[in-house]
């Protein structure tokens, strides 16, 4: 899975928002909030039917690229990632109930593979120099998250634990057509 994740991301009429970055010594890491038009547009073009876009538009996409800039192993576990909003717990959807949710609705195989490919892993672990990412999906809250991430280190995890903190995260919004606009 490669992620390819730029400086600056364009969001509806030429609204700009940089990505959260945060760098500790060992990670690079960089929250990216994607619009439901972003996603949508995505996903349409690779022939998503629509009961499957409109659940999804409703959702909160974050991309993630964490780069590994140590000399050991670095552990993504997202069960070690905690999100809060006003001191409210948000939770994001775990990946096997996007799996069963595409059964119930009897989505094609293939359709199902493709969006589980655009998330994050929920465990993985990064070699040195290694960078890899995906989409995190949140359920749509106006108003910024707060994430604390912790990471294990070394090959069986028994190293340091890395711990990054940010309260910058949010759901990104399609910005109002004007009127008279198409």
């Amino acid at each position: 899975m490669s992620t390819i994740l730029p400086f600056l991301v364009v969001i509806g009429h030429m609204q700009v928002a940089q990505p959260v970055i945060i760098e500790t010594p060992e990670l690079h890491v960089e929250f990216t909030p994607r619009t439901p038009n972003q996603m949508m547009s995505f996903y349409e073009a690779r022939g998503f039917p629509a009961e499957m876009r409109n659940l999804l538009e409703k959702q909160c996409f974050i991309t993630v690229g964490i780069t590994n800039t140590s000399n050991t192993r670095i552990w993504l576990d997202l069960s070690r990632w905690e999100f809060s909003i006003n001191g409210k717990t948000v939770t994001p959807r775990p990946r096997d109930s996007w799996k069963e949710r595409w059964q119930a609705m009897n989505i094609p195989l293939s359709k199902q593979s493709t969006f589980r490919w655009t998330l994050i892993p929920d465990t993985l672990d990064y070699l040195p120099g290694e960078r890899e990412g995906g989409n995190l999906v949140l359920p749509f809250t106006p108003g910024y998250f707060s994430l604390t991430a912790r990471f294990a280190t070394g090959k069986d995890r028994q190293g340091k634990t890395i711990t990054i903190k940010t309260d910058k995260l949010y759901c990104a919004e399609d910005a109002p057509v004007e009127e008279g606009e198409p």
